[in-house]
Protein backbone atom coordinates (compact mmCIF):
# COMPACT_ATOMS: atom_id res chain seq x y z
CA UNK A 1 0.00 0.00 0.00
CA UNK A 2 1.24 3.47 -0.79
CA UNK A 3 0.21 5.67 2.11
CA UNK A 4 0.30 9.18 0.73
CA UNK A 5 0.64 11.91 3.27
CA UNK A 6 -1.22 15.04 2.26
CA UNK A 7 0.35 18.43 2.44
CA UNK A 8 -2.22 18.93 5.13
CA UNK A 9 -0.25 20.91 7.63
CA UNK A 10 -1.28 23.78 5.40
CA UNK A 11 -4.63 25.48 5.52
CA UNK A 12 -7.49 23.74 3.71
CA UNK A 13 -7.33 26.32 0.96
CA UNK A 14 -3.91 24.91 0.07
CA UNK A 15 -4.72 21.26 0.76
CA UNK A 16 -6.56 21.08 -2.54
CA UNK A 17 -3.28 21.16 -4.43
CA UNK A 18 -2.90 17.49 -3.57
CA UNK A 19 -0.62 15.12 -1.70
CA UNK A 20 3.08 14.54 -1.77
CA UNK A 21 4.66 11.17 -1.14
CA UNK A 22 7.90 12.55 0.19
CA UNK A 23 8.08 14.54 3.41
CA UNK A 24 11.02 16.61 2.19
CA UNK A 25 9.04 17.52 -0.91
CA UNK A 26 6.29 18.77 1.38
CA UNK A 27 8.72 21.12 3.09
CA UNK A 28 10.01 22.43 -0.22
CA UNK A 29 6.52 23.16 -1.49
CA UNK A 30 5.25 25.09 1.54
CA UNK A 31 5.28 25.58 5.28
CA UNK A 32 2.83 26.36 8.02
CA UNK A 33 4.26 29.88 8.17
CA UNK A 34 3.61 30.35 4.47
CA UNK A 35 -0.02 29.40 4.98
CA UNK A 36 -0.75 31.66 7.94
CA UNK A 37 -1.08 34.62 5.61
CA UNK A 38 -3.98 32.81 3.95
CA UNK A 39 -6.10 32.89 7.11
CA UNK A 40 -7.60 36.26 6.20
CA UNK A 41 -9.22 34.53 3.21
CA UNK A 42 -11.36 32.19 5.33
CA UNK A 43 -14.02 32.56 8.02
CA UNK A 44 -14.38 29.91 10.70
CA UNK A 45 -17.91 28.68 11.33
CA UNK A 46 -17.21 27.98 15.03
CA UNK A 47 -14.91 29.47 17.65
CA UNK A 48 -12.66 27.47 20.02
CA UNK A 49 -14.39 26.42 23.22
CA UNK A 50 -11.16 26.87 25.18
CA UNK A 51 -8.42 29.43 24.50
CA UNK A 52 -6.07 29.02 27.47
CA UNK A 53 -5.21 25.39 26.67
CA UNK A 54 -4.88 23.44 23.46
CA UNK A 55 -7.49 20.69 23.34
CA UNK A 56 -8.01 17.99 20.73
CA UNK A 57 -10.08 14.87 20.06
CA UNK A 58 -13.11 15.99 22.14
CA UNK A 59 -15.38 13.21 23.40
CA UNK A 60 -18.67 14.70 24.58
CA UNK A 61 -21.30 13.08 26.83
CA UNK A 62 -24.33 14.19 28.78
CA UNK A 63 -23.89 13.37 32.46
CA UNK A 64 -25.99 14.84 35.27
CA UNK A 65 -27.82 17.05 32.75
CA UNK A 66 -24.61 18.76 31.64
CA UNK A 67 -22.37 18.31 28.64
CA UNK A 68 -19.00 16.96 29.73
CA UNK A 69 -16.08 16.98 27.31
CA UNK A 70 -13.08 14.67 27.56
CA UNK A 71 -10.38 15.86 25.13
CA UNK A 72 -6.69 15.17 24.82
CA UNK A 73 -4.38 17.99 25.94
CA UNK A 74 -1.97 19.30 23.32
CA UNK A 75 1.20 21.10 24.31
CA UNK A 76 4.55 21.85 22.72
CA UNK A 77 6.79 19.11 24.10
CA UNK A 78 9.69 19.88 21.76
CA UNK A 79 9.55 16.40 20.20
CA UNK A 80 10.44 16.64 16.48
CA UNK A 81 7.64 15.85 14.06
CA UNK A 82 7.66 12.37 12.53
CA UNK A 83 5.29 10.09 10.66
CA UNK A 84 4.40 8.07 13.77
CA UNK A 85 3.06 11.13 15.58
CA UNK A 86 5.70 11.28 18.32
CA UNK A 87 5.28 15.07 18.45
CA UNK A 88 1.73 14.50 19.73
CA UNK A 89 3.30 13.82 23.12
CA UNK A 90 0.30 14.54 25.36
CA UNK A 91 0.87 13.73 29.03
CA UNK A 92 -2.37 14.47 30.89
CA UNK A 93 -6.11 15.05 30.62
CA UNK A 94 -8.46 17.85 31.66
CA UNK A 95 -12.26 17.61 31.85
CA UNK A 96 -14.59 20.41 30.74
CA UNK A 97 -18.30 20.94 31.16
CA UNK A 98 -21.09 23.19 29.90
CA UNK A 99 -24.49 23.79 31.47
CA UNK A 100 -25.95 24.39 28.00
CA UNK A 101 -24.65 24.11 24.43
CA UNK A 102 -22.49 27.12 23.59
CA UNK A 103 -22.64 28.18 27.24
CA UNK A 104 -19.74 28.99 29.51
CA UNK A 105 -17.13 26.24 29.64
CA UNK A 106 -15.80 25.12 33.02
CA UNK A 107 -12.32 23.62 33.24
CA UNK A 108 -12.30 21.01 36.02
CA UNK A 109 -8.54 20.85 35.93
CA UNK A 110 -6.12 17.99 35.43
CA UNK A 111 -7.83 14.68 36.15
CA UNK A 112 -5.14 12.17 35.13
CA UNK A 113 -1.40 12.36 34.47
CA UNK A 114 0.77 9.82 32.65
CA UNK A 115 3.15 9.67 35.61
CA UNK A 116 0.30 8.23 37.70
CA UNK A 117 -0.35 5.37 35.26
CA UNK A 118 1.93 2.48 36.22
CA UNK A 119 2.00 0.82 32.81
CA UNK A 120 2.09 3.94 30.59
CA UNK A 121 5.19 5.70 29.28
CA UNK A 122 4.01 8.48 26.94
CA UNK A 123 1.54 9.80 24.36
CA UNK A 124 -1.84 9.86 26.10
CA UNK A 125 -3.96 10.29 23.00
CA UNK A 126 -7.72 10.62 22.45
CA UNK A 127 -9.79 9.42 25.45
CA UNK A 128 -13.46 8.68 26.03
CA UNK A 129 -15.75 8.33 29.04
CA UNK A 130 -18.76 6.34 30.21
CA UNK A 131 -20.97 6.03 33.28
CA UNK A 132 -22.49 2.99 34.92
CA UNK A 133 -24.20 2.69 38.31
CA UNK A 134 -22.77 5.99 39.53
CA UNK A 135 -19.18 5.22 38.57
CA UNK A 136 -17.48 7.20 35.82
CA UNK A 137 -14.90 5.61 33.57
CA UNK A 138 -12.16 7.29 31.57
CA UNK A 139 -10.78 5.13 28.76
CA UNK A 140 -7.49 6.24 27.25
CA UNK A 141 -4.68 5.01 24.97
CA UNK A 142 -1.01 5.38 25.81
CA UNK A 143 2.25 3.80 24.79
CA UNK A 144 3.64 1.31 27.28
CA UNK A 145 7.29 0.78 28.22
CA UNK A 146 7.80 -1.06 24.89
CA UNK A 147 6.31 1.83 22.87
CA UNK A 148 3.21 -0.20 22.03
CA UNK A 149 -0.19 1.44 22.34
CA UNK A 150 -2.57 -0.14 24.83
CA UNK A 151 -5.88 1.09 26.24
CA UNK A 152 -6.23 1.85 29.93
CA UNK A 153 -9.14 2.70 32.19
CA UNK A 154 -9.47 4.96 35.22
CA UNK A 155 -12.48 5.51 37.48
CA UNK A 156 -14.05 8.30 39.51
CA UNK A 157 -17.20 8.90 41.52
CA UNK A 158 -18.17 11.98 39.52
CA UNK A 159 -17.86 12.97 35.86
CA UNK A 160 -15.34 15.73 36.56
CA UNK A 161 -12.82 13.36 38.16
CA UNK A 162 -10.07 13.16 39.24
CA UNK A 163 -9.69 9.63 37.91
CA UNK A 164 -7.77 6.77 39.50
CA UNK A 165 -6.10 4.50 36.93
CA UNK A 166 -6.04 0.73 37.08
CA UNK A 167 -2.61 -0.83 37.42
CA UNK A 168 -2.70 -2.56 34.05
CA UNK A 169 -4.20 -1.80 30.64
CA UNK A 170 -7.28 -3.67 29.48
CA UNK A 171 -6.19 -7.21 28.68
CA UNK A 172 -6.23 -7.81 24.94
CA UNK A 173 -6.42 -4.10 24.11
CA UNK A 174 -4.26 -2.41 21.49
CA UNK A 175 -4.06 0.61 19.19
CA UNK A 176 -5.81 3.91 19.95
CA UNK A 177 -9.01 5.98 20.06
CA UNK A 178 -11.33 4.05 22.40
CA UNK A 179 -14.96 5.13 22.08
CA UNK A 180 -17.54 3.53 24.37
CA UNK A 181 -21.17 3.32 23.29
CA UNK A 182 -24.01 2.48 25.66
CA UNK A 183 -26.82 0.79 23.75
CA UNK A 184 -30.51 1.04 24.59
CA UNK A 185 -30.36 -2.43 26.19
CA UNK A 186 -27.66 -1.17 28.59
CA UNK A 187 -24.88 -3.14 26.96
CA UNK A 188 -21.60 -1.25 26.49
CA UNK A 189 -19.32 -1.59 23.47
CA UNK A 190 -15.83 -0.24 22.87
CA UNK A 191 -14.84 0.79 19.36
CA UNK A 192 -11.15 1.44 18.76
CA UNK A 193 -8.24 1.49 16.35
CA UNK A 194 -6.18 3.80 14.21
CA UNK A 195 -3.75 3.07 11.40
CA UNK A 196 -0.37 4.66 10.79
CA UNK A 197 0.84 6.09 14.13
CA UNK A 198 -2.05 4.30 15.85
CA UNK A 199 -0.41 0.92 15.07
CA UNK A 200 -3.62 -0.91 14.08
CA UNK A 201 -1.92 -2.15 10.89
CA UNK A 202 0.64 -3.97 13.06
CA UNK A 203 -1.97 -6.26 14.65
CA UNK A 204 -3.38 -7.97 11.55
CA UNK A 205 -2.03 -11.37 12.60
CA UNK A 206 -3.49 -11.07 16.10
CA UNK A 207 -0.07 -10.30 17.56
CA UNK A 208 2.02 -7.15 17.45
CA UNK A 209 4.55 -6.96 14.61
CA UNK A 210 7.13 -4.20 14.75
CA UNK A 211 6.67 -3.08 11.17
CA UNK A 212 3.86 -1.61 9.10
CA UNK A 213 1.89 -3.87 6.80
CA UNK A 214 -1.19 -2.91 4.79
CA UNK A 215 -3.42 -4.82 2.38
CA UNK A 216 -3.08 -4.05 -1.31
CA UNK A 217 -5.05 -1.06 -2.60
CA UNK A 218 -7.79 -3.26 -4.11
CA UNK A 219 -8.25 -5.32 -0.93
CA UNK A 220 -10.50 -4.55 2.06
CA UNK A 221 -8.95 -1.84 4.23
CA UNK A 222 -7.60 -2.48 7.72
CA UNK A 223 -10.70 -2.72 9.88
CA UNK A 224 -11.51 -0.88 13.11
CA UNK A 225 -12.41 -3.06 16.09
CA UNK A 226 -15.36 -3.52 18.43
CA UNK A 227 -15.73 -5.51 21.65
CA UNK A 228 -18.52 -5.76 24.19
CA UNK A 229 -17.34 -4.71 27.63
CA UNK A 230 -17.66 -6.71 30.84
CA UNK A 231 -20.29 -5.81 33.44
CA UNK A 232 -17.79 -3.70 35.38
CA UNK A 233 -16.51 -2.01 32.18
CA UNK A 234 -12.93 -2.91 33.12
CA UNK A 235 -12.29 -5.63 30.56
CA UNK A 236 -13.43 -7.06 27.25
CA UNK A 237 -16.25 -9.59 27.49
CA UNK A 238 -15.18 -11.06 24.14
CA UNK A 239 -12.41 -11.06 21.59
CA UNK A 240 -12.41 -7.82 19.55
CA UNK A 241 -14.13 -8.19 16.19
CA UNK A 242 -13.52 -6.49 12.85
CA UNK A 243 -16.02 -3.86 11.74
CA UNK A 244 -17.00 -4.05 8.10
CA UNK A 245 -17.56 -0.76 6.26
CA UNK A 246 -19.31 -1.45 2.97
CA UNK A 247 -20.20 0.56 -0.11
CA UNK A 248 -23.76 0.77 -1.43
CA UNK A 249 -23.19 -2.45 -3.39
CA UNK A 250 -22.28 -4.36 -0.24
CA UNK A 251 -18.59 -4.52 -1.11
CA UNK A 252 -15.94 -3.70 1.53
CA UNK A 253 -14.32 -0.28 1.33
CA UNK A 254 -10.80 -0.89 0.03
CA UNK A 255 -7.36 0.22 1.17
CA UNK A 256 -6.92 2.51 -1.81
CA UNK A 257 -10.23 4.30 -1.26
CA UNK A 258 -8.77 7.17 0.76
CA UNK A 259 -11.98 9.19 0.56
CA UNK A 260 -13.99 6.55 2.42
CA UNK A 261 -11.76 4.10 4.23
CA UNK A 262 -11.26 4.08 7.98
CA UNK A 263 -8.20 5.81 9.40
CA UNK A 264 -9.00 6.53 13.08
CA UNK A 265 -11.48 8.24 15.45
CA UNK A 266 -14.32 5.72 15.61
CA UNK A 267 -17.56 6.95 17.18
CA UNK A 268 -21.02 5.36 17.39
CA UNK A 269 -24.36 6.95 18.14
CA UNK A 270 -27.92 5.85 17.57
CA UNK A 271 -30.60 7.82 15.75
CA UNK A 272 -34.11 6.46 15.14
CA UNK A 273 -33.00 2.87 15.84
CA UNK A 274 -30.12 3.07 13.36
CA UNK A 275 -26.50 2.76 14.40
CA UNK A 276 -24.25 5.48 13.00
CA UNK A 277 -20.57 4.61 12.81
CA UNK A 278 -18.49 7.72 12.13
CA UNK A 279 -14.75 8.05 11.70
CA UNK A 280 -11.88 10.04 10.23
CA UNK A 281 -10.67 9.24 6.74
CA UNK A 282 -7.19 10.41 7.71
CA UNK A 283 -5.38 11.10 4.46
CA UNK A 284 -8.35 13.05 3.11
CA UNK A 285 -9.21 14.60 6.49
CA UNK A 286 -12.97 14.08 6.43
CA UNK A 287 -15.33 12.85 9.12
CA UNK A 288 -17.38 10.24 7.29
CA UNK A 289 -20.17 7.96 8.46
CA UNK A 290 -21.86 4.67 7.72
CA UNK A 291 -25.05 3.13 9.12
CA UNK A 292 -26.14 -0.32 10.21
CA UNK A 293 -28.70 -2.33 12.16
CA UNK A 294 -26.36 -3.78 14.79
CA UNK A 295 -23.64 -2.35 17.04
CA UNK A 296 -21.30 -4.84 15.38
CA UNK A 297 -22.17 -3.70 11.86
CA UNK A 298 -21.76 -4.19 9.00
CA UNK A 299 -22.07 -0.48 8.29
CA UNK A 300 -22.91 0.94 4.87
CA UNK A 301 -21.13 4.14 3.86
CA UNK A 302 -23.44 7.15 3.64
CA UNK A 303 -21.39 10.30 3.28
CA UNK A 304 -19.43 13.07 4.96
CA UNK A 305 -20.32 14.76 8.24
CA UNK A 306 -17.48 17.28 8.34
CA UNK A 307 -15.23 18.52 5.57
CA UNK A 308 -11.46 18.94 6.24
CA UNK A 309 -10.40 21.37 8.94
CA UNK A 310 -7.31 23.52 9.45
CA UNK A 311 -4.62 21.02 10.43
CA UNK A 312 -4.07 17.51 9.15
CA UNK A 313 -6.05 15.62 11.81
CA UNK A 314 -9.80 15.42 12.17
CA UNK A 315 -11.41 13.82 15.22
CA UNK A 316 -14.91 14.18 16.60
CA UNK A 317 -17.78 13.05 18.80
CA UNK A 318 -21.56 13.34 18.48
CA UNK A 319 -23.98 13.88 21.33
CA UNK A 320 -27.68 14.63 21.80
CA UNK A 321 -28.77 17.29 24.29
CA UNK A 322 -32.42 18.23 24.86
CA UNK A 323 -33.54 16.96 21.48
CA UNK A 324 -30.76 18.52 19.42
CA UNK A 325 -27.59 16.91 18.13
CA UNK A 326 -24.11 18.39 18.29
CA UNK A 327 -20.79 17.64 16.65
CA UNK A 328 -17.61 18.25 18.64
CA UNK A 329 -14.37 18.44 16.67
CA UNK A 330 -11.02 20.22 16.61
CA UNK A 331 -8.88 22.30 14.29
CA UNK A 332 -5.63 24.26 14.42
CA UNK A 333 -7.07 27.73 13.89
CA UNK A 334 -6.08 29.08 17.32
CA UNK A 335 -2.44 28.03 16.86
CA UNK A 336 -2.37 29.44 13.33
CA UNK A 337 -1.95 26.11 11.62
CA UNK A 338 0.36 24.25 14.01
CA UNK A 339 -0.89 20.72 13.58
CA UNK A 340 0.01 19.53 17.06
CA UNK A 341 -1.68 22.46 18.88
CA UNK A 342 -5.39 22.02 18.30
CA UNK A 343 -8.57 23.50 19.75
CA UNK A 344 -11.95 21.88 20.30
CA UNK A 345 -15.07 23.33 18.72
CA UNK A 346 -18.72 22.41 18.35
CA UNK A 347 -21.53 22.79 15.82
CA UNK A 348 -25.15 21.70 15.62
CA UNK A 349 -25.91 18.65 13.46
CA UNK A 350 -28.98 18.26 11.28
CA UNK A 351 -30.60 15.16 9.77
CA UNK A 352 -32.83 15.11 6.72
CA UNK A 353 -36.09 13.17 6.52
CA UNK A 354 -34.23 10.01 5.49
CA UNK A 355 -31.90 10.21 8.48
CA UNK A 356 -28.92 11.40 6.48
CA UNK A 357 -26.61 13.87 8.19
CA UNK A 358 -26.15 17.20 6.47
CA UNK A 359 -22.48 17.92 5.69
CA UNK A 360 -20.81 20.67 7.71
CA UNK A 361 -17.84 22.87 6.91
CA UNK A 362 -15.51 24.23 9.56
CA UNK A 363 -14.65 27.28 7.49
CA UNK A 364 -15.84 29.29 4.51
CA UNK A 365 -13.78 31.12 1.94
CA UNK A 366 -14.30 34.89 1.83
Amino acid sequence: MKLKRCLSILLPALIAVGCKENKEQNKENGTVEDSIAQQDTIRYTSEPLITDHYTADPSAHVFENKIYIYPSHDFDSGIPEDDSGSHFNMKDYHVYSMETPNGEVTDHGKVLDVKDVAWAERQMWAPDAAEKNGTYYLFFPAKDKNDIFKIGVATADNPAGPFTPKENPIEGSFSIDPAVFKDSDNEYYMYFGGIWGGQLQRWQTGEYVNEDSYPEDDQPAVAPKVAKLSDDLLSFAEEPKDIQILDKNGEPITTGDNDRRFFEAAWVHKYKDKYYFSYSTGDTHKIAYATGDSPYGPFTYQGVILEPVVGWTNHHSIVEYEGKWYLFYHDSSLSEGKTYLRSMKMAELEYDEEGKIKTLKSYEEI
